[in-house]
């Protein structure tokens, strides 16, 4: 299954995707994106996909997919990033960050370059989306508190991180700096080995500057939620950004992309 969310008159509603170009909206389901709700719901949402009249809204200008919930994040967890930013790679678990949501854009929304940084990078990454209340998940029960995956699209201003890594959350936390979405795919569609096999790109101006699989992670996706979930209570609509495979320095009038094969892509300018 596919949900979107697109702006409305009043606010923003869920969408599902029929399959053919057309998406529904939804009606009389709350908690869309949590996994009970969700599977408590999937006959209801089945009908109406079938008999509620299709609009002609594309993902282009959807709005983030996250309604609720925090933003963490895994650095340097792709095998080939760490030549980025000239750095080992994290030795007893992932690097982390928490972000605020006020740096949350919909998809097609201008990137703004911050005064306060010279060297801007975009990163294109896989995201997790957390679908119940969860603590201490352990590594093999993932599965179970994850209601889907989608794309990511996440900025930072390095040159500050370069001068000193304790500065990550005030680098990642301009307006602007993150785009989630433009769609949450069911984690249902996605075996382990078609986890594995999805492809990461960060696409500058129509040509990829890095790009890899999912299985070239160094900590797995079960480690990541492992690790996050470790000893705090994670919240319903979170999101999980699971490393990227290299970052792209950006400049006003470039468009940049975060490309996940299967799940969605993000494509924005930069002002």
């Amino acid at each position: 299954m596919r949900l979107a969310r697109f702006a409305v008159e009043g606010g923003y509603q869920i969408f599902a995707s029929r399959g053919d170009g057309g998406w529904v909206p939804l009606s009389g389901v709350q908690g869309l994106l949590m996994n009970d709700l969700l599977e408590s719901h999937r006959t209801t949402i089945a009908d109406q996909i079938s008999a509620v009249r299709a609009t002609s809204r594309t993902l282009e200008n959807a709005a983030t997919i996250m309604d609720s919930g925090d933003i963490w994040g895994a650095g340097l967890n792709y095998r080939g990033h760490s030549a980025d930013l000239n750095a080992p790679q994290p030795a007893s678990g992932p690097g982390s960050y928490l972000r605020p949501r006020s740096c949350l854009i919909g998809n097609g929304q201008q990137i703004s370059l911050p005064s306060q940084s010279k060297r801007v990078t975009a990163e294109a990454e896989l995201g997790l989306i957390v679908g119940k209340t969860c603590k201490n998940v352990s590594r093999d029960r993932w599965r179970s508190v994850i209601v889907g995956v989608t794309a990511v699209l996440d900025m930072t201003a390095e040159d500050v991180i370069r001068e000193n890594p304790r500065y990550i959350p005030w680098a990642k936390g301009f307006d602007t700096f993150c785009s989630v979405g433009p769609q949450l795919v069911t984690l249902d569609e996605f075996d382990d080995a078609a986890l594995q096999a999805i492809r990461v790109s960060t696409v500058r101006n129509g040509e990829v500057i890095a790009t890899a699989t999912v299985s070239d992670m160094k900590y797995d996706l079960g480690y990541l939620v492992e690790y996050f979930t470790a000893g705090r209570t994670i919240a319903p609509g979170t999101v999980i950004c699971t490393g990227t495979p290299g970052a792209a320095v950006i400049s006003p009038g470039d468009v940049i992309k975060a490309v996940v094969d299967g799940v969605g892509t993000l494509s924005h300018t930069v002002a």
